[in-house]
């Protein structure tokens, strides 16, 4: 008997019935609680790093120069080591993400949500349990496999078992974790800090509650009904989407999944296949928005906040209070991208976005440049409290916005014999660059200053023209349908899709190892 659920008017189109059924939600929540272990990881480092007792312990230069006050402000904690500590985690997540294509693809989207979850309960243990920085690097590394397979498969099991007409909310409850989990760690810096020799060893090892959820989640969750009929296994894949459907009359969806899993079994290399001609906008978008996600510079406040905050001459209490701030700002603003996405369409939350964040930093440029001098930070309280406001602005704009549509929109517009890759060389771009940014924005601020701020505008002002003509709306296109609807009616895309049958036969044997000519 289906469970119970209320309708869903589906789009124009294909016509798929669907209710928004409680089996759905509560998979989707399970699932989502990977973000909340990326989002804590996330968090965790820069407040830990900014605790005298963890710098003591690992990095006794660090500690030295930040009480001694020889730096320049903008200095105290360049120190590779120090970064490395942060940037570890995602250098790992990058190397995972190739292992992590494949078990998603053979292995479905649940057991490498379960792998991920074993990575993270791991990688906190010997994080909370560091005697000296290789045992701590060593559970970084560990914590990131898990990123690695983590935002591999989370995404596309949100996309794949929302109904298409909520999917851009259900699939933004990963990135909403994030922003929780971001908040939790900012919460739980602020009190471990009080706790001393040993409050960082607290910090680090409450990740093994997002740890164990995703865990329990991974063995409580159905496979997608895509990853089961992928997989050859049919009649599983028909009652599993029966179920989260809630209807009877499944089979316009059923034989659409099973149409597109036919033509992903032809596909011997996907990620050669990733380069055919009429799959290169989906490889260039995906790439270019988590390029321009991490050029944004949110990674670099969200890691480095009560650091940031204590190098514009915040006192240790403050900088982690103003930490906590930002971590709220950042979860209710993502609940707004929650309710408007469906709504109002990924690319006016983007552009909107963009005009936020760019006017924000240069408010914060230009303040830090006239306030705060290598050897004295001269921000009176009015100041510092309109320093936090404007990173407020930045973070609100960017959780409505980059933050959340940088995964959902490579997640939906990928095809599926080349989505399990697509998400791989998404994940990964974005794990290079976060691995760039966190290993190099604590020396870029020692050496830019707040020029760091001008830096990232300018960024701001180039993906907002990226999205203004080159990203086309996905709101309300089912998943299967999107070259049909989307990149053969684009002004700019359509162009990649005009090819001759006969040269697109060529191209798939071409890509699968046989003689043929790409178009």
């Amino acid at each position: 008997m289906p469970a119970g659920g209320f309708s869903v008017a589906a789009p124009a189109g294909t016509q798929f019935e669907a209710k928004i059924t409680p089996i759905v939600i509560i998979s989707c929540i399970l699932a989502a609680t990977g973000g909340l272990m990326f989002g804590y990881d996330v968090g965790i480092s820069g407040g830990v790093t900014s605790m005298d007792d963890f710098l003591k312990k690992f990095f006794p230069e660090v500690y030295r120069r930040k009480h001694e006050e020889i730096d320049s402000n903008y200095c105290k904690y360049d120190n590779q080591g120090l970064q490395l500590f942060t940037s570890s985690l995602y250098l790992a997540g990058l190397t995972a993400t190739f292992f992590a294509s494949y078990t998603t693809r053979n292995l479905g989207r649940r057991l490498t949500m379960l792998i991920a979850g074993i990575f993270f309960i791991v990688g906190v243990i010997f994080n909370g349990a560091a005697q000296n920085l290789e045992m701590l690097i060593v559970g970084r590394i560990l914590l990131g496999c898990g990123v690695g397979f983590a935002n591999q498969a989370v995404p596309l099991f949100l996309s794949e078992i929302a109904p298409t007409r909520i999917r851009g909310g259900l699939n933004i409850l990963f990135q909403l974790n994030v922003t929780i989990g971001i908040l939790f760690a900012n919460l739980v810096n602020y009190g471990t800090s009080k706790i001393h020799p040993w409050g960082w060893r607290l910090s680090l090892s409450l990740a093994m509650i997002p740890a164990v959820l995703l865990t329990v989640g991974a063995l409580i969750v159905v496979d997608t009904p895509n990853s089961l009929i992928e997989r050859g296994r049919l009649e599983e894949g028909k009652a599993v989407l029966r179920k989260i459907r809630g209807v009877d009359n499944i089979e316009p969806e059923f034989n659409e999944i099973l149409e597109a899993s036919h033509a992903a079994q032809q596909v011997k290399h996907p990620f050669r296949n990733l380069l055919l001609r009429r799959n290169r906008p989906q490889l260039v978008i995906a790439i270019l928005l988590q390029i321009f996600q991490q050029f944004t510079g949110i990674n670099a406040i969200m890691f480095y906040a009560p650091v940031l905050f204590n190098t514009l001459g915040f006192k240790s209490d403050a900088s982690l209070y103003s930490a906590v701030i930002t971590g709220a700002v950042n979860v209710l603003s993502t609940l707004v991208s929650i309710y408007s996405v469906d709504r109002l369409g990924r690319r006016i939350l983007l552009l909107e976005a963009g005009v936020q964040m760019f006017l924000a930093q240069v408010v914060i440029a230009i303040v830090l440049g006239i306030k705060v001098t290598d050897h004295s930070d001269n921000l009176s309280h009015g100041y510092a409290i309109l320093v936090v406001v404007m990173i407020c602005t930045f973070v609100s704009s960017f959780a409505w916005s980059w933050g959340p549509l940088g995964w959902l929109i490579p997640s939906e517009t990928f095809p599926l014999e080349t989505r399990s890759a697509g998400q791989s060389v998404t994940v990964c771009t974005n794990l290079l660059f976060t691995f760039v940014i966190a290993q190099a924005f604590l020396s870029m601020l020692c050496h830019l200053k707040y020029a760091i701020f001008a830096f990232f505008a300018s960024w701001v002002v180039v993906m907002s023209l990226f999205v203004l003509f080159l990203l086309p709306e996905t709101k309300n296109v089912p998943i299967e349908e999107m070259t049909e609807r989307v990149w053969k009616q684009h002004w700019f895309w359509k162009r990649f899709m005009d090819g001759d049958h006969a040269d697109e036969k060529q191209g798939y044997k071409r890509a699968n190892g046989s003689n043929g000519v790409q178009p």
